[in-house]
């Protein structure tokens, strides 16, 4: 039964997004998964999608799933670019992992009008700013 499964809490694993140079040079707004643990995630999967409403009207993005193989110790990804037309939705990744075979599993989510440059905080390990969710 599915009150039978047990979850354990995840720690030490966040999500920001990011406004940086792309490769082009021009700024742009990326999303990463953050690593602070010291231990590697194993088949990282990350769900993103985006939802709420612009002008009484409900909108919702495309879903776009991302997988990693592994994450190492004290490390970090770059999941997906964001435009910043979703920054008005509510934008949410749901990461999934295992560690020494255990699921681990948790939902982050950037409620609407949160992705805003005066929420920057400083990253864990990335010496960068940006908005994060542990």
């Amino acid at each position: 039964m599915k009150k039978d499964i047990e979850l354990p809490k995840v720690e030490g694993v966040s999500m920001a997004i990011v406004h940086e140079p792309d490769e082009d040079g021009e700024m742009s707004w990326s999303a990463y998964l953050i690593n602070a643990r010291d231990v590697t995630l194993e088949n990282v999967l990350v769900s993103s999608t985006g939802y709420g409403e612009i002008d009484g009207e409900h909108r919702a993005t495309s879903e776009m799933r991302h997988f990693l193989e592994t994450l190492g110790p004290k490390s970090w990804a770059r999941i997906e670019r964001i435009v910043e037309d979703v920054f008005v939705l509510s934008n949410q990744y749901w990461l999934s992992f295992y560690v020494d075979g255990r699921l681990y599993d948790k939902k982050y989510i950037f409620v609407a009008g949160s992705i805003d440059q005066e929420h920057f905080t400083e990253l864990p390990l990335m010496k960068r700013r940006g908005v994060l969710i542990e």
